[in-house]
């Protein structure tokens, strides 16, 4: 299993990080320079997000840094999971 950079980021796997880190919305949001609502939005979905690039990117490279990896959907579908 290996990092997608250039996927694209579900609500689920927002919500799976955000959850594996305990962070909150809120914090999300402060580590990737961009509104909670964005946030809030995004994690409503349950399919591919539809907030502007920049915003799906910013939240990724937040998570990342915190030490989520995202998984692809192959095999099993897209998912989250803590680096080792």
């Amino acid at each position: 299993m290996t990092e997608n950079k250039k996927m694209k980021l579900t609500g689920a796997q927002i919500r799976a990080g955000r959850a594996m880190l305990r962070i909150s919305a809120q914090e999300l949001a402060d580590m990737a320079g961009i509104g909670v609502a964005t946030v809030r939005r995004s994690e409503a979905v349950d399919g591919t997000i539809g907030v502007h690039y920049a915003n799906s990117k910013a939240m990724q490279a937040a998570l990342q840094g915190a030490g989520i990896l995202f998984l692809g959907s192959d095999g099993g579908g897209p998912g989250v999971r803590l680096r080792e």
